[in-house]
């Protein structure tokens, strides 16, 4: 099993930054691609980023379109966390955001492709 656990979410205003961070426990061997989603109230659950974690395409990155230009992801393999910087951010940025990883080294862009789970972080933008 692998545990995930999020952190840097919090209320900012629009235009600002924040950096959450993704730290990794347990069977690290066993991840292929960590990735970042996001849940708006009364929407589904939608890809942000994600980021391939061993084997040969290792450090790959993907971006959903609607946060390109504004997101980076990247990570840290040696202490097992996975970071996403979130800059200029807007009041449709508001959602929580939910660390994942996946035991495939292929990117996944759907919430079934992925394995493991952290329990989200909230985002709240101000306009």
């Amino acid at each position: 099993q692998v545990q995930l656990v999020e952190s840097g979410g919090g209320l900012v205003q629009a235009g600002g930054s924040l950096r959450l961070s993704c730290a990794a426990s347990g069977r690290t061997g066993s991840i292929g691609v960590m990735g970042w989603f996001r849940q708006a109230p009364g929407k589904e659950r939608e890809f942000v980023a994600g980021t391939v974690w061993s084997g040969w395409s290792r450090g790959s990155t993907a971006l959903a379109d609607s946060v390109k230009g504004r997101f980076t992801i990247s990570r840290d393999n040696a202490k097992n966390t996975v970071y996403l910087q979130i800059n200029s951010l807007k009041p449709e940025d508001t959602a929580v955001y939910y660390c994942s990883a996946r035991r495939s080294r292929a990117l996944g862009y759907s919430v079934y492709e992925y394995d493991y789970w952290g329990q989200g972080t909230q985002v709240t933008v101000s306009s």
